[in-house]
């Protein structure tokens, strides 16, 4: 019987999580934030997601702090488009010099942890030319790109918020502007969490219908696919299903990552071992060593 949320292809996924943990092969942690990020508190140290990560049994960490713009570059699209601001806007940026600090420390006290710096791209295709500037200034190992909001009478607005107004229109428009962020964008080696606003569906993420949307998932699959990059199996509630990852292989995908998408040390690695039966189901397998992403 297939557990809750990860479709109808895994037989027996806990009982393939089991032995995966047994044979203690897990895949990396790519996508974890600290307090670097805007939206993740003090206590979330390096340090802390590092002793996590080694307790876990996961051969690598990396930390994809947020790059999100409130001001942007005359030269981005965003200003092409007529945007001016974010709407009711808490983001900030990231403190380069401190981030890269920690980092340098925490490398050297988990010499046995391969340790990435990295961040995640919000809406790089709106914002090249500051992300470019950016990553010119601050080269990392690991780059995921996101979506997080969608435009609106020259604001942008967080995914979650316009769902309420037409939950259906939106989730097919976010899947739409997914397909043009891949195609206009090349800043960024992983689609972080396709499926985003399920997050916040309105009356709760199991009223969500994963396959009334399959068409618009398969175009962004087919575009992602073409490109070369990874998909991240995210393992931040909700879970994605192995069935949206089957459809990724069909396109043609030749990699996943695995993602806690953690803004708290103790959600590091979580449910890896599920999300490795998702993995399998769809038909990835452990790349070329325990640092690479999954592959067909």
């Amino acid at each position: 019987m297939a557990a809750r949320g990860l479709g109808t292809t895994v037989e027996n996924p806990q009982a393939m999580a089991q032995e995966r943990a047994h044979q203690g092969q897990l895949p990396a942690d790519n996508h974890v934030h600290t307090h670097w990020s805007w939206d993740t508190p003090d206590s979330s140290t390096m340090r802390k997601a590092c002793e996590r990560a080694i307790a876990q049994g996961l051969p690598a960490i990396a930390f994809t702090e947020h790059l999100d713009f409130t001001v942007w570059d005359p030269e981005d699209r965003a200003t092409d488009e007529g945007l001016v601001e974010r709407h009711a806007s808490r983001h900030a940026e990231i403190d380069v010099a401190g981030y890269f600090a920690e980092l340098a420390e925490v490398r050297d006290r988990f010499p046995e942890l391969r340790i990435w710096s990295g961040v995640e791209t919000g809406e790089p295709h709106l914002f090249s030319a500051s992300v470019a500037a950016y990553l010119r200034d601050a080269p990392v190992d690991r780059v995921l790109g996101s979506l997080h909001s969608l435009s609106k009478d020259g604001l942008l607005y967080g995914v979650g918020q316009l769902l309420w107004d037409d939950a259906e229109g939106t989730m097919r428009r976010y899947l739409g502007e997914l397909v043009d962020m891949i195609e206009s964008s090349d800043v960024f080696q992983v689609l972080a969490h396709v499926d985003f606003p399920r997050r916040y569906w309105p009356g709760g993420t199991h009223r969500y219908v994963e396959k009334d949307y399959e068409e618009e998932y398969r175009a962004v699959f087919r575009a992602l696919a073409g490109s070369g990059r990874a998909l991240e199996i995210n393992t931040s509630s909700p879970l994605a299903s192995a069935d949206q990852v089957r459809w990724f292989h069909e396109a043609g995908g030749e990699a996943v990552s695995f993602g806690s998408d953690a803004h708290a040390p103790t959600a590091v690695g979580q449910k890896f071992d599920l999300a490795v039966a998702v993995a399998e189901a769809a038909g990835f397998r452990p790349g070329r060593d325990r640092f690479d992403f999954w592959r067909r």
